[in-house]
């Protein structure tokens, strides 16, 4: 499911799908913080050249990603090509490990590696060594450069990871037996993560709630929906889980309740207790959990556009976006993120690009406001 697809699925996701009762987050954290992941993605270099004009934004943190050198010397992204037959290497990811060690953090605290499940070439029965090789190297490195945890995106970018139908043998293998092998690879990726970096935080930009709302709130079966095998695969992450790890739920769905305040409630509702039929072991599932969600601040801008001076003509207006983060903030058990793609809140500049102040404004004043 692509962006695009996911604007489109979201559309249709409303209070009458979730049912809108009034619910109480079960896990408060205090205090809530925000998270930045757009189309401004910094990679570790540019944070240890302008981590204090990062500092000036109104966030706690930030999505990054890792650059590696190639052979001939061209850059590369290692969350494009990690999910692949591709083991790297502790040397190639060094020069990360070693921005991130010599940047000086004071108050982004709440940082995350993007770790994607792309290129996605490698069926759920062929050899996974180099995956759980890659994630193990990627939590290291997110330890040793003292972030939170991993953001791990799920998103079927290139390849139709977790659709059954299109599984290499899905002729040939049951349902049954894919899901079997996709739990039992969500235990292996989950322990990797955890050998590289014990007691972490993952992030996921979405969870079983997709497959939720995918599978018409579990009418549908999961072998006929374009995530049904996330579910699964979740299980196993859930399954292998252990110590302190923690796994944020960062219900991207959120991107699409378009100004509906009520609908971060009834969200919460679904992910902690609406959608556990599809949850293998809901007990365990209900303790590691927690719930977030990402807003969408210049939605579906390609499409509707974006002014990066007069914010009257965006689709939230800086006081309408004050009021959908509010709101999110006070039912997240902990973090919201803020998504964007033409706005940057940083630049090589050293200064905001495409960005009126009042959105920054209005971030910082919730910051500086008492925790909900």
């Amino acid at each position: 499911m692509t962006r695009r697809s996911l604007l489109l699925f979201g559309l249709g996701v409303s209070c009458a799908l979730f049912g809108c009762a009034t619910v109480q987050p079960s896990a408060r954290v205090s205090p809530k913080l925000l998270i930045e992941f757009g189309w401004d993605e910094p990679d570790t270099a540019f944070m240890r050249r302008h981590i204090a004009q990062m500092e000036r934004s109104p966030f706690d943190g930030c999505v990054f990603h890792i650059n590696y050198a190639k052979p001939d010397g061209t850059p590369g992204q290692f969350l494009w090509e990690a999910w692949s037959t591709r083991a790297f290497t502790e040397a190639e990811l060094q020069p990360a490990s070693a921005d991130l060690k010599a940047t000086q953090f004071a108050r982004f605290t709440h940082n995350f590696l993007r770790f994607n499940t792309v290129p996605g070439d490698v069926d759920w029965f062929d050899d996974f060594s180099a995956i759980q090789s890659n994630a193990r190297l990627a939590a290291q490195v997110a330890r040793e450069g003292h972030a939170v945890g991993i953001l791990f995106d799920v998103e079927q970018y290139k390849a139709p990871l977790f659709d059954y139908r299109k599984q290499r043998d899905a002729g040939a293998r049951s349902w049954g037996a894919y899901a079997a092998q996709a739990r039992r690879r969500g235990r292996e990726v989950m322990e990797a993560f955890q050998q590289g970096y014990p007691d972490l935080t993952i992030f996921l930009t979405f969870g079983y709630g997709v497959v939720w709302l995918e599978s018409k709130s579990g009418k549908r079966p999961l072998a006929d929906c374009e995530y049904g095998l996330l579910a699964p695969f979740l299980d196993g992450m859930v399954e292998a889980a252990s110590g302190r790890t923690r796994l944020v739920d960062g219900y991207e769905l959120a991107y699409f309740h378009n100004k509906d305040t009520a609908a971060f409630a009834a969200a919460y509702r679904t992910v902690k207790e609406t959608l556990l039929p599809i949850v293998a072991d809901p007990a365990k599932y209900r303790r590691l959990v927690s719930v977030g969600f990402g807003l969408w601040m210049d939605f579906d801008s390609k499409a509707r556009g974006w002014d990066g001076v007069d914010a009257s003509k965006n689709f939230y207006t800086p006081d309408e976006f004050e009021t959908s983060v509010r709101k999110a903030l006070e039912i997240a058990d902990e973090y919201v993120w803020i998504y964007t793609e033409i706005p940057r809140w940083w630049s090589p500049e050293g200064k905001p690009v495409n960005l009126p102040e009042a959105y920054a404004d209005v971030l910082h004043r919730i910051r500086q406001a008492p925790a909900p």
